[in-house]
């Protein structure tokens, strides 16, 4: 009978290929190599005595037999990951792994003044960042929480503001406006060489303006298009073109004069970025010390 026994090890080590279906992710989230982690479910496999897996070159699917033993240990390991994560509380300073998925852009906004704060201030969380413009299941990807511009989320999700909220400007470089002119409203954009953002699904952004208490948007063209904000800021300090960015990635190009706002009358303060959950999961130390804190800087 003692060869039906299976370890902890081996069961997360199983649940974790099915979550992802694939050894390479399953790996990665282990931090073992593919190979040894193909090894060590084939071993397992073989003392079973029951095909768990059904493996090709291209991809890994489970057997019935796998989807039966899935739903099984499942609530089992939530259970025995919820007990030994709520030992935190009893600890001075709380434990684990933290995995959120950001923009680049809040990344680079929130990194300085509330990221390495925490990291500072809670040394025992291992905070992982994934810097990702995409939209992402941070479900099925594995997350704790994500960060999205705008509310617009899941029904199952609890949001909460990251950051204050922002404004954004319309800028360009004095020798831009001294060769160009400047734009006297949203509409003469339409005019003058941009700087577009594609997103990541291809779509480019377009720039919102105020004009009588309703929001405009502008699709503006230019000759150069990018999905990074850094590259943005430094094409329209070498005069490429009139840029639309975030205040606080502007703030210091501004008081340089590198760079000069322009139609500050059809801009105001708009909701930011929020930090967004699964309502259903159970809450671990690490992101609940991760919400209180957010909690803290916002107030």
């Amino acid at each position: 009978m003692n060869n039906y026994r299976a370890s902890m090890q081996e069961l997360e080590m199983f649940a974790a290929i099915a979550q992802h279906l694939s050894f390479r992710k399953a790996a990665e989230e282990r931090n073992v190599t593919p190979s040894s982690l193909s090894h060590a479910m084939r071993n397992f496999e073989a003392r079973l005595g029951v095909r768990l897996l059904n493996r090709t070159t291209r991809k890994v699917a489970l057997t019935e037999a796998g989807e039966r033993f899935l739903q099984r240990i499942q609530p089992a390991l939530a259970d025995l990951s919820q007990a030994v994560d709520e030992l935190n509380d009893w600890r001075s300073d709380p434990r684990g792994v933290l995995r959120i998925s950001m923009p680049r852009s809040a990344e680079a906004l929130f990194f300085q003044s509330l990221i390495l704060p925490f990291v500072q201030r809670y040394p025992e969380i291992t905070l992982e960042i994934d810097s990702n413009d995409a939209l992402v299941d941070i479900v099925e990807s594995g997350f704790d929480a994500g960060v999205r511009y705008g509310d617009v989320l899941a029904q199952d999700m609890i949001a909460l503001p990251f950051g204050q909220p922002m404004r954004a400007l319309a800028v360009a470089s004095p020798a831009y406006l001294a060769l160009h002119g400047t734009p006297q409203t949203p509409a003469d954009l339409l005019n003058f060489p941009c700087i577009e953002r594609r997103f990541p699904s291809g779509r480019r952004y377009r720039w919102e303006f105020w004009q009588d208490g309703r929001k405009q948007e502008v699709a503006v063209k230019g000759s150069l298009v990018l999905d990074n904000n850094d590259r943005i800021l430094q094409a329209a300090r070498a005069g490429l073109g009139i840029a639309f960015l975030h205040q606080e990635a502007l703030n210091k190009a501004l008081a340089k004069g590198e760079l000069i706002e322009i139609l500050a009358n059809y801009t105001q303060v708009e909701e930011g970025f929020w930090l967004y959950y699964p309502s259903r999961h159970y809450l671990s130390a690490p992101l609940r010390h991760f919400i209180d804190w957010v909690k803290r800087i916002n107030n």
